[in-house]
């Protein structure tokens, strides 16, 4: 699903140039997971290499360009995953990904250990059994690269996704889901048919990423 920003130009080249925003794709969603985009296989609709200045691109994007996320050329080949690359995740890097502070649920939670009879664990064995139910139950975002192909401008985005690998709760039947997404702005290449032949052009777009994951009931 991609977002078209609000009316206005883009300005560098005649490759990039301005398109009335109502013509370039639906009302903008909210709806999660994100859908994979299906693009016209006809190579008449890829830009040109003329098309592919990546200077004036840059200029065009300007202070949208988010080096953190966005590149012009492929990543390393051990940094490169597909979108749902959490199956490649293990639990002791899912362990790390937890961040902020833990649960308040978590950390008044009590436990019982059995040992010839029932009695509280050391702090040090309770601290590691939140630990772990945390691990556990916590759904971080995946990040991994994503190539986008050549209608889009910078061509490799990171991207997240849900760790979907087991269940996140206790019995299982719940897992990690797409809660929250955030946008980031990219170079979409677009082509319509007009009178005297196709236009096209490049145009600002949202992207969407997913932002947040958490554990919920199977559909």
């Amino acid at each position: 699903i991609i977002f078209p920003q609000t009316p206005g130009t883009v300005s560098a080249s005649p490759g990039i140039m301005c398109q009335h925003y109502y013509l370039l794709r639906p009302i903008p969603s909210d709806t999660l997971p994100v859908v994979d985009l299906r693009e016209d296989p006809d190579p008449a609709l890829d830009p040109r290499e003329k098309d592919l200045n990546d200077t004036e691109l840059r200029s065009a994007l300007g202070s949208h360009f988010d080096p953190l996320c966005m590149s012009l050329s492929a990543p390393p080949p051990e940094d490169r995953h597909a979108p749902g690359g959490s199956e490649d995740v293990t639990e002791a890097e899912l362990r790390y990904r937890l961040s902020g502070a833990m649960p308040k649920d978590i950390r008044a939670m009590e436990f019982e250990v059995q040992h010839g009879r029932k009695q509280k664990p050391s702090k040090k064995l309770r601290r590691r059994l939140q630990l772990w139910l945390w691990s556990y139950t916590g759904c971080p975002v995946v990040s991994a690269w994503s190539d986008l192909g050549t209608r889009f401008w910078p061509r490799y985005l990171k991207v997240g996704s849900c760790y979907n690998k087991r269940s996140c709760s206790v019995p299982e039947g719940m897992f990690c889901k797409p809660a929250k997404s955030t946008h980031l702005t990219i170079l979409r290449w677009r082509c319509l048919q007009r009178k005297g032949g196709l236009k096209c052009a490049w145009i600002p777009v949202q992207y969407p990423v997913i932002s947040e994951c958490k554990c919920s009931c199977h559909n």
